[in-house]
Formats: structure tokens, C-alpha cells, sequence
């Protein structure tokens, strides 16, 4: 619950139609959550949802109002976005404190009451509520209030991108920047795109077993013609969540780019998308530099071998120097434990680096081969596979949802996890 109300509501005794020359900006691809405790704004919601602005949006609605979101999210990650509709001011100011404890950062806070009352709005603004609407309300009510909290001046740009990168070729950085994208999507409940931006080689497309007749070469070859539209024709969706946007991997042509070559994609991505997962080839050039200093934040993979350590040592110094206000980087070894191979100990590694891996992924040629092979991600090979949680150990290091809930045990917890693995 961070981002501050914009502007008070103006006080209208019922919602009314937006005059003609009113523009709202469309949202971006975000998840919106709505707790109703009225069938009408449970309706005028749903309506909202069907309107052309929120067509990038996935909404939810539930009713039970705030006690039902703080139940929510005892258990689950929060959305981008909670609707929140309530009538008593004691209740949502006490249950408000109560959501701060479960609710992610970041997340922003809309809520809808009929408490007409200044005192109540700055009340709900040193909270940290981005926008109070009051009710009832109309669908371009909320459509508005939800579309404003990014098309606003002041707003922040939704998308975060995080760069993924090997400290040497061959340590299978695409793999873990492919499954860790995967388990965004798919554990933390994120809207997520990966950019696979080996257009030589790219293995994207394969891993997710998709094959797109455009992708991120369309782009890239066609800077005039980038906007939000056209990244949207480009990319391949891959579930509800997680969307691709592929190289081509075809040696038809060089691929010989200037410094700024990517920044209109990385730009357009960030502008309506949650999180962007780019998927950097081992080269060094002027762009991939760019790409890893610009980014939000950064996973180096390495081998546990000398080389591996050198190079993770010299990335680690130039982008800390590099991004001074920035955290470090992050990196996690892989392929750990191959027989017969002498190996650098983590132990070593983090001092050599003077930071901890995040994960040490163990060597299993086997069920990664055969992964690779199907088309799958790990989690789709074996559900229960010790690497899965270690994805997600990443996954949760990189967007800052470090706190993921996870769902309480029951008795009956057992025979669900079995019936599921049947």
C-alpha cells in the first residue's frame, strides 16, 4: 500500500457519465482485485472490467469487503491493484492496518465509501490509500480511478525489468531466466513477458514450445514503428500470465546492433507490462551493456569453476560502480555437483564475490534434458522437483515479493498434494 492519493474526490451526490472531452489513458497489463460488500458495485465493477481501458487488465471480484481481502492475502500474494468497498470509517481504518500486515509493497489501495468527510480522506492518504471514490459508483468511476493510478504525471512506470545473464556461455542461463519467468507468472500471480534477445541462437521459443511467425526482431528492425499495439501483435502468449516475445533464431541475416538499439522495446515494455524478464545472450557489447545497467534488477548465473568466478567478479565490480544507488546484483550457481569435474566451492565463490549465491542449483542432466527436450519447464516435468523452489527463491529475490505467503497446512493438506500428483 505505497503509492499517495491524487486528487480528492469531488463531491457528486450520484456517478455520473464523464463529460465528452475527458481522455483516460488505458491501463497497462496489471492485476486488479475487487472485495464488494453490494451486488451494485459489484456490477458497476464487472462493467468496468468489460471496458476497452481495462482490456489489458486481469480483475477479480469477491465480495466481503475488507475482511474477505485480509483473509485473501493471509495466503496469497497481493495483486497491483485492490478495490476495496466499505460504509463504516472505524471498521476500514482499523481494518486497513490490518491489511498493511499481509499486503505486499507496492501494491496500491483503491476504496470505495459513502463517507463524504475530508478528515476521513487524509486519514486514508497518510495510510497510504491511493484513491478514495465515493460511492455509489458508476463503471467509468472506477475504470477512471484504476487507469489513473498509472497515467498520471506523478505515476511511476509499472514495469520492472530484470536482466538475466551468464558469467560465461553454456552455464544455462536461459534455463534458469526461462523457469524463474515461469515461476513469476505462475507462483507470484505477476503479468510477466520474457524478451529472448539472442536473436542468433535464442532457445525461448523452444522451451516454451512456441513458435511465433513475428518477435523481437519485428522490433528491433522497425524502431519508427514501435508502440504499445505493436509489441502487443508481436508477443506469444504462453499462459494466462506469461507472455514471449521471441527471436527469431535464424542466421539469415547479421544482427550487428547500435548501443540504443533495444531501448524503444524496453520502454514500451515497461510501459504495460509488470515484469519484463530479459534473457541476455553471453556477449559483450555496447547494448548488452546497456540492457544490464538499465535494468531493475540482475541474475548472473555461473558454474562453480574459475572462469565463472572471474567473470562474476567482474560484472559484480562494474555494475555495482556502475549503479551506485542501485542494490548489487544478484547470482546463484548452477550445474553444481557435475561427477569428476573439480569444483569452487560456494563457500569460496561468495567470498571471492563478498556476497552470498541466492540458490545452488544441482546438476540433474536428466530431468532438465528432458525439459529442453519437450518443451516444458521443470515445474511441468515434475511438480514436486527440489529445483522448483529454488526458482522461486529467485523469482521472489528479483521482484521484492521475498514475503510470499505461502498456503496453511491442514490435515487434509496430504491427500490434496496426492491427488494432485496423480
Amino acid at each position: 500500500m505505497i503509492s499517495y492519493a491524487r486528487q480528492t474526490q469531488e463531491e457528486q451526490p450520484e456517478a455520473s457519465p464523464p463529460p465528452m472531452e475527458e481522455h483516460i489513458a488505458p491501463a497497462p497489463r496489471v492485476s486488479v482485485q475487487a472485495f464488494c460488500e453490494t451486488v451494485e458495485t459489484a456490477a458497476a465493477v464487472q462493467s468496468a472490467g468489460e471496458d476497452r481501458r481495462l482490456g489489458k487488465a486481469h480483475l477479480k471480484i469477491q465480495m466481503g469487503g475488507m475482511a474477505a481481502a485480509i483473509e485473501a492475502y493471509r495466503s496469497a500474494p497481493t495483486p497491483n491493484v485492490i478495490v476495496l468497498e466499505s460504509d463504516a470509517r472505524n471498521d476500514l481504518l482499523t481494518g486497513l492496518d490490518q491489511l498493511a500486515t499481509v499486503c505486499d509493497a507496492g501494491t496500491r489501495v483503491v476504496v470505495i465509501g459513502r463517507i463524504n468527510d475530508v478528515m476521513l480522506y487524509r486519514e486514508l492518504v497518510r495510510r497510504g490509500v491511493s484513491d478514495y471514490v465515493l460511492a455509489p459508483v458508476g463503471p467509468i468511476d472506477v475504470v477512471r480511478s484504476i487507469c489513473n493510478l498509472f497515467s498520471a504525471p506523478e505515476a511511476k512506470a509499472v514495469g520492472r525489468i530484470i536482466a538475466v545473464v551468464g558469467a560465461k556461455g553454456g552455464v544455462g542461463a536461459s534455463t534458469i531466466s526461462h523457469n524463474v519467468a515461469w515461476a513469476i507468472a505462475r507462483d507470484l500471480a505477476m503479468d510477466a513477458v520474457v524478451a529472448d534477445l539472442d536473436l542468433a541462437f535464442g532457445t525461448a521459443g523452444l522451451d516454451y514450445n512456441q513458435d511465433p511467425p513475428q518477435g523481437i526482431a519485428d522490433a528491433v528492425f522497425s524502431p519508427d514503428r514501435v508502440d504499445t499495439a505493436f509489441i502487443d501483435r508481436l508477443l506469444s502468449k504462453c499462459t494466462d500470465h506469461l507472455s514471449l516475445l521471441a527471436a527469431p533464431a535464424t542466421l539469415d541475416r547479421v544482427y550487428d546492433f547500435g548501443t540504443d538499439a533495444f531501448d524503444a522495446v524496453f520502454d514500451t515494455l515497461r510501459a504495460t507490462m509488470p515484469c519484463i524478464v530479459l534473457d541476455i545472450p553471453h556477449q559483450w557489447s555496447g547494448w548488452t551493456k546497456r540492457a544490464l545497467i538499465g535494468a531493475d534488477d540482475i541474475l548472473i548465473v555461473a558454474a562453480p569453476d574459475l572462469a565463472n568466478l572471474r567473470n562474476t567478479k567482474n560484472l559484480f565490480d562494474l555494475l555495482k560502480a556502475a549503479r551506485p544507488n542501485d542494490r548489487p546484483p544478484l547470482y546463484c550457481l548452477n550445474q553444481v555437483g557435475i561427477p569428476k569435474r573439480p569444483e569452487i566451492a560456494a563457500t569460496e565463490f561468495a567470498k571471492a564475490i563478498e556476497s552470498q549465491p541466492v540458490v545452488s542449483i544441482p546438476f540433474e542432466p536428466q530431468i532438465f534434458g528432458a525439459a529442453a527436450n519437450n518443451g516444458q519447464m521443470i515445474a511441468e516435468i515434475s511438480a514436486n522437483h527440489k529445483s522448483i523452489e529454488m526458482f522461486l527463491q529467485i523469482a521472489q529475490r528479483l521482484t521484492g515479493r521475498s514475503e510470499t505467503k505461502k498456503q496453511k497446512s491442514s490435515l487434509l493438506s496430504p491427500l490434496i498434494e496426492k491427488l494432485r500428483g496423480k
